[in-house]
C-alpha cells in the first residue's frame, strides 16, 4: 500500500471523525471500489492521461453522484491531481482506520453451505476475542472443496477445520 493512498485515507478519516460519517465513507468507499471492479473500462477512462481535466470531473460527478460529498470530494482532488489508480489501496486503508477504530476486524469464512446468521455471530463472538477485537466483519465464500467444516481467514492467519484438510493431513501421515 502506498504513502499517498494512506494519506489521503488519514485525511478522509479525519474528516468522516469529525463530521460522524465514518461508516458512510466507508460503504460508499467500498461500492466506488466495486463499481471500478465490475466495469475496468470505466476505470481505464478515468485514469488515462488522455481524458481532460474537466472531463474527468464530470464523469466523476456523474457517475458517483450519490456518494457523500466528502468521497466525492476525494475522488475528484484525486482526478485532478492524476492520482485515481490509488483509489483501491486508498479504500483498503480507510476500512482498516474504521476497522481499527470499531474493534472490527475483516474475516472470510470458507464454507460448502452459506452460514446462517447464528453460525456468522457465534463464530464472530468466539474468533474476535482470541484476537482481541470486538467483533469480525465475516465474508462467507462457499467452497464445496472442502468437503465439510469450515475455514476461516483473518488477515493473514488461517483457522482450517476442513474436512480436506484433515484428510490431506492423514494421507501424509500415512506415506510419511
Amino acid at each position: 500500500m502506498s504513502q499517498v493512498a494512506e494519506r489521503y485515507a488519514s485525511a478522509l478519516f479525519q474528516v468522516a471523525k469529525e463530521h460522524n460519517v465514518t461508516l458512510e465513507i466507508e460503504q460508499d468507499l467500498r461500492e466506488v471500489r466495486k463499481v471500478f471492479k465490475l466495469t475496468p473500462e470505466l476505470y481505464q477512462l478515468i485514469v488515462s492521461p488522455k481524458l481532460s481535466s474537466d472531463k474527468r470531473t464530470n464523469l466523476i460527478n456523474e457517475v458517483f453522484q450519490g456518494v457523500n460529498t466528502y468521497v466525492l470530494n476525494t475522488l475528484q482532488m484525486l482526478g485532478d491531481r492524476r492520482r485515481m489508480n490509488e483509489i483501491s489501496d486508498m479504500t483498503q486503508a480507510y476500512i482498516k482506520l474504521s476497522n481499527e477504530e470499531q474493534g472490527i476486524e475483516d474475516a472470510t469464512v470458507y464454507s460448502t453451505r452459506p452460514l446462517t446468521e447464528e453460525e456468522t455471530a457465534s463464530l464472530s463472538t468466539a474468533f474476535a476475542k482470541s484476537i482481541g477485537k470486538n467483533s469480525l466483519r465475516i465474508e462467507n465464500v462457499i467452497d464445496p472443496s472442502l468437503i465439510g467444516g469450515l475455514r476461516l481467514q483473518i488477515g493473514n492467519r488461517i483457522f482450517d477445520s476442513s474436512v480436506s484438510t484433515k484428510l490431506a493431513r492423514l494421507q501424509r501421515q500415512l506415506i510419511g
